[in-house]
């Protein structure tokens, strides 16, 4: 008998690994201005609170303004799925979910726009449910979002439970009063998530503890 009614993912990180084409989006950016580029795990680091917020952490302290906003953002739309791809492990693991009858969900601070293309892209319709930023709801780490899509899916949060692989996530499944499990292949160590409560280290022992 399977735990939860329904399993609610962050994607960045956890479902997909987007490190490559943020970077290089990002590195668009400090080029065409001429500010400092930005390494792959400098962008690792940064990321996670939408990509208003990733610009203003990888550009130095207060170039950036609305219009660079703007201009990252057109250009990660552009080129979101040029090295984007899921995780090992991750397909099979959101098929079996589906075949229990689990339903999947996805919240997540990318646009939200991105966010749908991309899950459409790689997952097809295996997820009953994506919001993202832009959707009328504030980003995470408020616990709005989740509590949106637990309203949509027609669960309550004892029957839902929270995947992510960062802090953010850890604090909005706090917020939003679900239980969490975070994923160590994504963009924060495991010593830093082990701090932060239950922790994976693969789709396959994931699958293991939500079923």
């Amino acid at each position: 008998m399977k735990k939860y009614r329904a399993v609610l993912f962050d994607l960045d990180g956890t479902l997909l690994d987007t490190l490559d084409d943020l970077t290089d989006s990002v590195n668009y950016m400090m080029e065409k201005y001429g500010w400092p580029r930005r390494t792959r795990e400098e962008v690792r680091a940064i990321v996670g609170n939408g990509l208003a917020k990733t610009l203003e952490r990888s550009a130095p302290a207060g170039k950036v303004e609305e219009r660079h906003v703007a201009e990252f953002r057109r250009h990660y739309a552009e080129n979101c799925a040029v090295k984007t791809a899921p995780y090992p492990g991750v397909m099979d693991m959101l098929e079996r979910l589906r075949d229990s009858g689990c339903r999947i969900a996805v919240a997540s601070n990318k646009d939200d726009g991105a966010a749908n293309d991309l899950v459409r892209l790689h997952f097809g319709d295996l997820a009953d449910c994506v919001i993202g930023t832009g959707a009328g709801l504030p980003r995470k780490p408020d616990g709005a979002m989740v509590k949106a899509v637990l309203e949509r899916l027609g669960c309550s949060r004892d029957e839902a439970v929270y995947i992510g692989d960062s802090e953010v996530d850890a604090q909005t499944a706090e917020n939003a009063g679900l239980c969490c499990i975070l994923v160590s292949w994504g963009f924060r160590d495991k010593a830093v998530l082990e701090k932060l409560g239950e922790t994976v280290d693969s789709p396959e022992e994931l699958l293991k503890r939500l079923l």
